[in-house]
């Protein structure tokens, strides 16, 4: 755009800077940019950051943020705090590609609101920028938020585009610069886009699997399972890693559904063939889902079987529950409370999102 306004090449990089290092909201902010250039960018483009309709915060720290788009439609993202050896308070948050989503897996409540549009780049990178705000992280050299994670509302494999142009941005020393081992994409196993983002490296890979066969997949998670999970576990055999990356299986416990000994013993079977690890993440049932959450007992014998079978599982701490954290939990509930058609907005005030149906 720059160039077009006749400007010389660097005059770019100065902008970007000014966008996503220095977060400025308007043309004027940026006082190494002359006068005259700044008039003909506020003639020619405007700089939109994702409006904060909803915000709450859990006792355990978890903060949801509930944005509005320029078109009105409504994301939800999570900051989640972890205490590190050192002490220091660091974040990860939770991002969303699309709004709703489209694959429809029986345990979420995203998916249960169906698909309306993706995100553009922008729009993905102004979560960031809302949280950097709110966090107070001006200093590029000791930011708080340090890891992001592609879990929120959406595939992100199915607005690839989009998310592959978000995470050069992210990349780019000049723009948000996070480093590739500090961002995760989520992904429930969309065979288009797949390699693509792998030979990307430009971010760590996560597969919401969910089921260890074929049909108890088919069952819960019905569009994912379109393409057959043995297709999909030969694909991740011969996915690109760097040195010391693996592949996180993401396994939700669904009482009495795929938490016994004879699913443990299908999950060795099939997580054994890729070099990877699994988080298994305990089902946080909202009001009327048609899944209960797994006893404390069945999720420890779950955890104990992979370990005694050299699988590398992490029971992963729940957050958020107070404030229904998970993805798109809060939403539904508030269009259940207000009687919220499909057709209409969302007119409440509400928030936010992280694993698909469960809280982290």
């Amino acid at each position: 755009m720059t160039e077009e306004l006749g400007e010389p090449r660097f005059r770019a990089q100065q902008v970007w800077q000014w966008l996503w290092q220095k977060m400025a909201r308007d043309f004027d902010a940026m006082t190494n940019v002359s006068k005259a250039t700044r008039a003909r960018l506020a003639e020619t483009a405007e700089i939109r950051w994702p409006e904060v309709a909803g915000r709450e915060q859990s006792s355990d720290g978890t903060i949801k943020f509930l944005l509005r788009l320029s078109d009105g439609a409504l994301v939800e993202t999570v900051l989640i705090p972890s205490e590190s050896r050192d002490g220091v308070v660091r974040t990860t948050q939770c991002l969303s590609s699309q709004v709703g989503c489209a694959m429809g897996c029986t345990f979420c409540s995203t998916g249960s609101m169906g698909f309306e549009r993706n995100m553009t780049m922008g729009e993905i990178l102004g979560q960031i920028l809302v949280a950097r705000e709110h966090l107070g992280d001006a200093r590029p050299d000791h930011p708080k938020l340090r890891n992001l994670v592609f879990m929120g509302m959406g595939e992100p494999l199915l607005n690839l585009e989009q998310v592959l142009r978000s995470l050069e941005t992210l990349n780019n020393p000049n723009g948000l610069s996070f480093s590739p081992r500090r961002i995760t994409v989520s992904t429930c196993g969309i065979e288009k886009g797949l390699r693509e983002l792998g030979d990307s490296g430009l971010a760590y890979l996560a597969v919401s699997l969910h089921a260890p066969t074929q049909e108890l997949r088919a069952e819960i998670m019905p569009k994912a399972a379109r393409w057959p999970l043995e297709k999909l576990i030969a694909t991740l055999e011969s996915y690109p890693l760097k040195t010391r990356e693996r592949v996180t299986f993401e396994y939700l416990l669904l009482g009495g559904i795929n938490d016994g000994p004879e699913q443990a013993r299908e999950l060795v079977r099939l997580v054994s063939r890729v070099k990877g690890k699994l988080n298994l993440i305990v089902y946080n049932p909202a009001e009327g889902a048609p899944y209960a959450a797994p006893t404390r007992e069945r999720v420890l014998a779950f955890e104990q079987y992979l370990w005694d079978h050299n699988i590398t599982a992490i029971i992963r701490k729940s957050k958020g529950q107070d404030i229904k954290a998970a993805c798109g939990q809060l939403k539904a509930s508030r269009i259940a409370e207000s009687g919220w058609d499909e057709g209409a907005r969302l007119p409440v005030e509400t928030a936010c999102c992280n694993e698909q149906g469960a809280s982290l």
